[in-house]
């Protein structure tokens, strides 16, 4: 399941985290690669333990606690604290799949069940740099407006299209959900969304209404893991 979700963080958000990483250190970013993945990556980070992506990262964590968007398709449980990179003309990272577990800083481990990026680049400010995923639907590029987020399977093989020109800023992170699998993610999405336009015409007691959202809570009461 690939999901939009478009201005996650405000224009003055953008802004603000911009100007954070304008003043922080990068470094390489293969870093913080697996062993295979650090042989397909190319470009720079912030240091995860850095002032700027704590300070950050909490701006990010935010903005997700109050997207209702991101909630019902993320059912999330965890989230591993957000991180930063950029890519300048010639960085790329080719097709990988990210780590089934992360380690998380002071403590601890979560399954990366769905792989997020949140883009702080405008699509004007830069050339290539499309994230590529191939899912069941077949090859998709994205490139989104800066403040926007993209939620995509962990399980996905995916790759960052080389920049050729300017520099792709963005927040990357990782969501343990409370249903791992992602077809049944995806059904509890759908059911949301459609219970969610029903709602809309129909009062809160309405029979159907309640037969719906019934249904939803007895799905995710069967597989939900926490």
């Amino acid at each position: 399941m690939l999901i939009r979700i478009p201005q996650l963080l405000s224009p003055d958000e953008v802004a603000h985290c911009r100007t954070v990483l304008e003043a922080a250190e990068w470094t390489d970013g293969r870093a913080t690669a697996g062993e295979q993945s650090a042989l397909a990556k190319f470009n720079l980070q912030v240091p995860e333990a850095s002032p700027q992506a704590r300070q950050l990262g909490e701006l990010v964590l935010r903005a997700l606690g109050r997207n209702a968007e991101f909630t019902a398709a993320a059912l999330p449980l965890r989230v591993y604290p957000p991180m930063f990179n950029r890519y300048d003309a010639g960085m790329t990272f080719r097709a990988h799949v990210d780590n089934a577990i992360r380690h998380v800083p002071g403590g601890g481990r979560l399954r990366t069940d769905v792989s997020s990026t949140l883009f702080l680049s405008p699509p004007g400010d830069y050339d290539g740099g499309e994230l590529v995923i191939e899912d069941t639907y077949g090859t998709q590029s994205i490139k989104l407006d800066a403040g926007d987020l993209v939620l995509y399977p962990a399980t996905s093989l995916h790759s960052v299209r080389p920049v050729t020109r300017g520099s792709r800023w963005a927040s990357f992170f990782w969501i343990q959900s409370m249903v791992k699998d992602d077809g049944r993610r995806g059904l509890l999405y759908g059911l949301d969304q459609g219970i969610r336009r029903v709602r809309a015409q129909l009062p809160d007691d309405d029979a159907g209404v309640l037969a719906l959202t019934a249904s939803y809570h007895n799905l995710l009461r069967q597989w939900v893991e926490m």
